[in-house]
């Protein structure tokens, strides 16, 4: 990801999202705090993005972005907009009511009981306004994973999952709702406007 945004900022590569999974890990922030490492029963991974620390594991989708804001508006902000407007385009295919919460970044949604609860993370960092990192998506993870972490810093709201909400939850069908909501949020990265669902 590094070399591949290294070239993409010297205008030797293209673009490129890449959809991953992962064996289970924490990964940490630049802003994590020690005292929000719960019970490090996975391997815990330093990973230069934004944030605190998170989880990763199978049954969750990766996406990580190299996006070239040079081209697209140098503006974070409306990046990570951008990125929270398209994974609730997203996974309002898969039936998902999903909406971004003032104050905390990421991907919300009701859980069962009806609490706010979190349903993805976004982490970025920017190099010479090329994105780096991205965001993940809960499909259908072992949630109880995330008990060994304060999830992004935010101790008074649960995780939760589209296989937790009933939703379609294998990744060829995120991986398609992605696609097909894809260029909406390439063309809202000039803050142009809101991605439809």
């Amino acid at each position: 990801m590094e070399a591949r945004a290294a070239a993409v900022a010297a205008g030797e590569e293209r673009e490129l999202v890449w959809l991953l999974e992962h064996p289970p890990v924490y990964t940490a922030g630049t802003s994590a705090d020690p005292a929000e490492l719960v019970d490090p029963r996975f391997p815990v991974v330093p990973a230069g993005r934004g944030g605190r620390y998170t989880y990763h594991g199978p049954g969750q989708r990766v996406v990580y972005l190299v996006l070239d804001l040079n081209k697209r508006g140098r503006d974070v902000r409306c990046f990570v907009h951008a990125v929270e407007g398209w994974v609730i385009a997203a996974l309002a295919r898969l039936g998902i009511e999903a909406f971004r919460a003032e104050g905390r970044i990421g991907i919300w949604t009701h859980d069962a009981g009806g609490q706010e609860a979190k349903i993805g993370a976004i982490g970025i960092r920017v190099r010479r306004w090329v994105t780096l990192h991205g965001l993940s998506v809960n499909l259908s993870p072992d949630l109880q994973h995330f008990s060994g972490i304060v999830p992004c810093g935010l101790a008074d709201y649960p995780v939760t999952s589209a296989a937790a909400l009933g939703a379609p939850s294998d990744l060829a069908t995120f991986d398609a709702a992605l696609a097909l909501t894809a260029e909406p949020f390439l063309n809202s990265l000039t803050c142009a406007g809101e991605i439809e669902t």
